[in-house]
């Protein structure tokens, strides 16, 4: 009888742990269902969405990214309001124009290292912010150009990043850690990439946010005349890049004039781009391995679109006088991945723009309330397009770069310049490499009118007046187009 009394007992205590052990493992089942989904926000530096693959191009490979679209939504309008560094990321993070953070240009070095050096966001609640505001662990991995360089700020605890703008190369380079400058001497693109994965595998118990913020391609200054020297550079050498139009410089060409038509800088771009490529599959294939793939929203953006010889074209907008607002410098690469929450092999032809990212990103994260009201962000939500729901949604965006400014709807693109033009006015549908302009041609005027008065009642219900260069106000940054 004892030996029967204490089996049942033994059994008793082994259904009671078993129980327990059950409520235990759905406790934690719920909270691994529950828990936030992770961020990493990958946005490179100067690049044109038709240097990718799954873009169209044929020449440069970027097999990474091209599976990451095949595993999620590709938007083929996605567009820039500003066509510089600063300004553009500024607006990734706060949803507000440059006439309303009041980062018009890129960011002076006096206000990123030094007495003068603030952060230029200071004034905002930014996504890094409203991210640790809920739970997250913030890190930032890469360029940040939007001052106080040497301090980590808005939200993030992690921060490894340049202590300039400009990009002179990408090996042997000045790169700040621990609240200190230090020399780099391997491959910056590569470094990015390592301290992102380091930051996800320290944090992958908690909730996180990655922002991967290459400076590559960078297809700008003295490093287009020096061979690329990645792993990418032999495959390159001396191809040929039907992508890249050899044409006649464009009359409007002020900067970059010695790139034009040129071999080495073809290569070089290329190379720079494999190597982010490179950066975003190593990325990628972390997540797997650490069973964070399902839980993790992954996006991929450029901070601003990139001309390399189209319409005899090198650059960005403040590479031209007048500056420009051509649609190639506008156009980004902006790809939105999470697997079985996001559509896979999906793209989206709605005209969007970046400063309708922080909303879509805060709504794809369940933290659409938190999104900041003030000052109010022209931007809006298209998650209904990464999970194939058909809603009303108005393609339009508007850009601005100091005096320049420019309304983009479904059929036409209007271009001001304060105060004296020259004004810009292209049939889309018509004329998508914007060769013929339209403004002041016979039948023209109703549609200039129109698009006049759109482009001044956007700026009229969103700039603050103390950034609002079109009625006198300043820039945090240098102006250049003075």
């Amino acid at each position: 009888m004892k030996r029967l009394d204490f089996f049942l007992s033994r059994m008793a205590l082994v259904l009671i742990a078993f129980a327990l052990g059950g409520m235990a493992a759905g406790r934690a089942w719920g909270a691994a269902e529950t828990r936030l989904p992770n961020l990493v926000f990958i946005l490179s530096d100067n690049q044109g969405a038709w240097t990718l693959g799954c873009y169209g191009n044929p020449d440069i490979r970027t097999p990474h990214l091209d599976q990451m679209a095949a595993e999620g939504v590709r938007f083929t309008r996605a567009l820039s309001s500003n066509p510089v560094c600063s300004p553009t990321r500024a607006t990734f993070l706060t949803g507000l124009l440059p006439s309303q953070h009041g980062v018009h240009s890129f960011l002076d070095p006096k206000y990123m290292m030094g007495r003068e050096a603030y952060n230029t966001l200071g004034e905002f609640t930014s996504l890094g912010e409203v991210l640790r505001d809920a739970g997250y662990t913030c890190g930032l991995s890469g360029k940040w150009h939007l001052g106080d360089n040497l301090k980590p700020s808005e939200g993030f605890s992690f921060w490894v990043t340049k202590p300039d703008g400009h990009t002179q190369e990408f090996y042997n380079q000045d790169v700040i850690e621990d609240g200190a400058v230090r020399k780099e001497a391997g491959y910056t693109t590569d470094l990015w990439t390592r301290k992102g994965i380091e930051f996800i595998e320290k944090n992958q118990a908690r909730p996180f946010f990655l922002f991967l913020a290459y400076n590559g391609p960078y297809a700008l200054g003295g490093l287009m005349n020096r061979p690329p020297q990645n792993r990418h550079a032999a495959f390159y050498r001396g191809k040929h890049f039907a992508s890249f139009p050899v044409e006649a410089m464009h009359p409007w060409q002020f900067a970059n004039k010695q790139f034009h038509n040129q071999q080495n800088a073809m290569e070089r771009v290329a190379a720079e781009v494999s190597g982010v490529d490179d950066g975003v599959g190593e990325v990628m294939a972390t997540l797997k391995r650490l069973g964070l793939d399902d839980n993790t929203l992954v996006v991929y953006a450029a901070d601003q679109g990139w001309m390399g010889g189209q319409n005899g074209m090198w650059g960005m907008g403040d590479h031209f006088r007048p500056v420009a607002a051509h649609e190639l410098m506008m156009q980004i690469p902006l790809i939105f991945r999470r697997p079985k929450k996001i559509l896979a092999g999906r793209t989206s032809d709605l005209i969007v723009s970046n400063y309708d990212f922080l909303p879509t990103v805060l709504g794809e994260l369940g933290l659409g309330e938190q999104m900041p009201t003030a000052p109010r962000s022209p931007g809006r939500d298209f998650g209904h397009a990464l999970h194939g729901e058909v809603r009303p949604w108005e393609n339009v965006m508007f850009f601005e770069m100091e005096t320049v400014r420019a309304v983009r709807t479904d059929g036409w693109k209007y271009v001001a310049r304060f105060p004296d033009g020259p004004y810009e006015l292209y049939d889309m549908q018509k004329d998508p490499r914007e060769r013929f302009n339209l403004f002041g041609q016979p039948g023209m005027a109703s549609k200039r009118v129109e698009l006049a008065e759109r482009l001044e009642a956007f700026f009229q219900r969103y700039a603050d007046p103390q950034y609002d260069i079109w009625k006198g106000g300043r820039s945090k940054a240098k102006r250049h187009t003075d």
